[in-house]
């Protein structure tokens, strides 16, 4: 697993200095605090740009997730597995999808039912 995350290392980084030419803020500087650093842990993995945590990966399911705080997984911010890194364009602040998603085929949400309309008597 240590090889994927490294491979997450560098599409992130890529991705980051990608998304500075893009927004034409490129410079050397915002170009060195784009640079990915790896620190593994007993539970996480935790993935760096520049000086700041930004994900975490679950060292033992490679679910990439996103922190509160650092050294604190947001459970709440998914962005995916390992497996699926190219799912994703990792050139924004968060993370999206690059294909839209696909239509649920079943969903919880109950038909709109109206109350009759009351016939008209002429």
């Amino acid at each position: 697993m240590k090889n994927t995350i490294e491979q997450f290392a560098v599409v992130l980084e890529a991705d980051q200095i990608r998304g500075l030419h893009a927004r034409g803020v490129a410079c050397q500087t915002n170009i060195d605090n784009s640079k990915v650093k790896i620190k593994v842990g007993k539970k996480f993995t935790k993935v760096d740009v520049g000086s700041s945590g930004k994900f975490m990966v679950e060292n033992e399911t490679g679910n990439i997730f996103g922190i509160k705080g650092y050294g604190v997984v947001h459970r709440g911010h998914f962005y995916g597995t390992l497996d699926t890194i190219g799912e994703y364009d990792w050139s924004e602040y968060y993370p999206t999808h690059k294909t839209a998603p696909t239509p649920m085929q079943k969903h919880s949400i109950p038909k709109l039912t109206f109350a009759p309309q009351p016939v008209a008597t002429v």
